[in-house]
């Protein structure tokens, strides 16, 4: 009996049917490109439909989101915009829900937010977060939770939970409508 690889086992099993996860990220305003190299690793490994980098966000070919992303600006559908604002309300013509991950008064927590795919993620500056008028395009904001003396998160972990949590929620979403056939 031939053994297929262990991430190709891992796909046939779990995540058939799921070739793409219907979410797209925006990242806004993001200065470190280490950052957005961990953006484009991230979204590779869970299969994101495309990053758009907006604002002063760094943007390939550059040294330092090479050397974290590991070829994935090579693979990754990206576009970069100077300004965010009508891309997002484009993604909300077509159907996305429009998430912001921030922690606001009104944010749900990541695991209790129930999302309607696809979904549109925005990150913003390391420090200052969302910039206002992106932030107010929002359907939805959404927290990862903190639970220690600090109250964020790096942005690129933040996304890597985030996405992979969508991930979670999307492979469980096609399992019960295959149960349902």
């Amino acid at each position: 009996m031939e053994r297929l690889p262990y991430r190709a086992t891992l796909q046939a099993a779990a995540y058939e049917g799921i070739a793409t996860l219907p979410v797209t990220v925006v990242l806004d305003n993001v200065r470190s490109l280490y950052n957005v190299g961990s953006f484009f690793r991230t979204a590779d490994g869970a299969g994101v439909e495309k990053l758009y980098l907006s604002g002063i966000t760094g943007r390939p070919p550059q040294k330092a989101i090479s050397k974290t992303a590991l070829g994935a600006e090579d693979t990754v559908p990206w576009d970069h915009t100077w300004e965010p604002v009508p891309l997002i309300q484009e993604l909300r013509t077509r159907g996305y829900e429009i998430a912001a991950i921030e922690t606001t008064p009104q944010s749900v927590d990541i695991f209790d937010w129930q999302p309607n795919f696809p979904v549109c993620l925005l990150f913003g500056h390391e420090v200052d977060g969302l910039r206002p008028e992106v932030a107010s395009l929002a359907d939805r904001h959404v927290r990862v939770p903190m639970l220690g003396t600090k109250h964020s998160l790096n942005v690129a972990t933040a996304g890597g939970i985030v996405i992979y949590e969508l991930l979670r929620k999307y492979r469980r979403l096609k399992e019960r409508e295959r149960i349902t056939l």
